[in-house]
């Protein structure tokens, strides 16, 4: 992906007692960008040179940022660009999915330092709070002094109302009933006074796209995620829309229909709980579609004919959204090997393709760039992007 197609962010203040907020427009920018000049972010934000040069000093006085070298070849003195400092800041992220559970150490740009797994049948939670309890300890005693010192927080994600899954799961009901006395944020707090966020898992997922991903790209898009169940998140101006209850982009539940046209649910057609589910019909081991490093080779003759139910699903489900919200792209990404996320994507624009949409602007149907680390990811993003930049900034995009 090249950064010219990245949009820009605008709009700094200069009046006494909002330095804050322009910190925080200067790291967004930077964030989006591979490095600018001191002049560069002072046209972008509207600040004036001085003020844009009083931050900068302080932001690389903090660790936050660093100065890249010199750029030579223009008119006038050589250029200096400011980078993130990838060491600045680290976060820890949980993510309980449905099989497995993942405890990483993020840095500043994104990039996991640390990673822990746990593979299950499915998620109980003294199974997954122990995970959490020893994976931290290990974690901390893998951490330098540094990373220690710049944690900024630990930020969770996890499918809502998971006592509700049991009969997808084939799990007991009785125990998956102790998901609805868990508390997630005290569990946290028994081993760390790091704050903490909650996030639905599809909706992190989106977030970490979003963030550090393909979505700099589009102002106005549906993201799905493939997971053992379907759900995804929705972007409107450059922002994460999170929704009234914040579950906002929960597309295992829209009306879709098979390829027969009987009526159906997107969950039951593109999660790869069915493709366990076709495995299983045939005696075979579901849980090898989770064994890193993921490798579906062999199993051909079940992928292809659930790529083709599922990309139809997903097609139907984009051109409902594109009714309703008039998305510019459909970014598609999952718990998959990347060659299997791609043919999905390429059968899911072809499907697109013959669906009728007048009155409609057809999207473009893209891949995700972050992979089936993007719940985890995006999880660990949150008090990254709490702490150091902003959040919700619509207004602040230009439109070019």
């Amino acid at each position: 992906m090249t950064l010219d197609h990245v949009r820009t962010l605008s709009g700094g203040i200069n009046q006494t007692g909002v330095r804050a907020y322009n910190e925080r427009l200067i790291l967004s920018i930077l964030q989006r960008n591979s490095g600018l000049p001191g002049r560069d972010l002072a046209r972008r934000t509207g600040l004036s040179p001085q003020t844009a040069s009083v931050i900068l000093r302080k932001l690389e006085q903090d660790g936050l940022l660093l100065k890249g070298d010199p750029v030579k070849g223009k008119v006038g003195k050589p250029s200096v660009p400011y980078l993130l400092n990838a060491d600045g800041v680290f976060s820890i992220g949980l993510k309980i999915g449905r099989r497995t559970a993942d405890l990483l150490v993020l840095d500043a740009l994104g990039k996991v330092r640390h990673q822990l797994r746990d593979t299950y049948d499915y998620p109980l939670p003294n199974a997954v709070f122990a995970f959490l309890r020893d994976g931290f300890a290990r974690l901390m005693d893998d951490m330098d002094d540094n990373t220690r010192a710049r944690l900024c927080g630990v930020g969770i994600a996890a499918p809502f109302e998971l006592w509700s899954w049991h009969e997808l799961l084939d799990a007991p009901a009785d125990e998956f009933a102790a998901w609805k006395d868990a508390d997630f944020v005290a569990e946290v707090g028994r081993i760390t006074d790091l704050p903490v966020r909650m996030v639905n898992d599809a909706t992190a997922a989106c977030r970490a796209e979003h963030v550090f991903g393909i979505g700099r790209e589009y102002r106005d898009y549906i993201y799905f995620f493939l997971g053992a169940f379907v759900g995804g998140g929705v972007v409107l101006d450059h922002a994460v829309f999170e929704g009234n209850q914040k579950n906002a982009g929960a597309f295992g539940t829209m009306p879709v229909a098979d390829l027969r046209g009987r009526p159906a649910h997107l969950i039951d057609l593109a999660s790869i709980r069915t493709l366990e589910l076709r495995l299983i019909e045939a005696r075979q081991d579901p849980r090898q579609l989770w064994e890193q490093p993921q490798d579906w080779s062999h199993l051909e003759a079940f992928v292809q004919p659930w790529l083709e139910q599922a990309a139809d699903a997903l097609a139907l489900a984009g051109v409902a959204s594109c009714a309703v919200i008039d998305v510019e792209a459909v970014v598609i990404d999952g718990a998959m090997p990347n060659g299997i996320r791609e043919r999905l994507v390429d059968m899911t624009r072809a499907a697109l393709a013959t669906k009728d949409m007048r009155g409609l602007i057809p999207p473009v149907t893209v891949a995700g760039q972050i992979g089936g680390n993007a719940r985890g990811i995006g999880a660990a993003a949150g008090p990254i992007i709490g702490q150091l930049l902003l959040d919700r900034s619509a207004a602040l995009f230009d439109q070019g």
